[in-house]
């Protein structure tokens, strides 16, 4: 269902001669730049999220320890 070895072999051959071997490059160094331009940003994307939520997590746990923390100092006999 997917395109084989023979189709894309065919439009290969027609992009070549289309827009020739220089362009041809040009383009595909271009294109190859751009996936990585994205992957990149993605992967950044994805540490960010995951240091925003790290850090979010911590600053509930924090709050919930002086919480439980100034519980107890205030329970205590003096």
């Amino acid at each position: 269902m997917g395109i084989g070895f023979r189709e894309l072999l065919i439009i290969l051959v027609i992009a070549l001669v289309l827009f020739g071997a220089k362009k041809l490059k040009n383009v595909g160094s271009d294109l190859g730049s751009a996936v990585r331009g994205f992957k990149k940003a993605m992967s950044d994307g994805e540490d960010e999220q995951a240091k925003q939520l790290t850090d979010q997590n911590t600053a509930t746990k924090d709050a919930d320890f002086q919480e439980s923390s100034s519980t107890k100092s205030d329970s205590k006999p003096g």
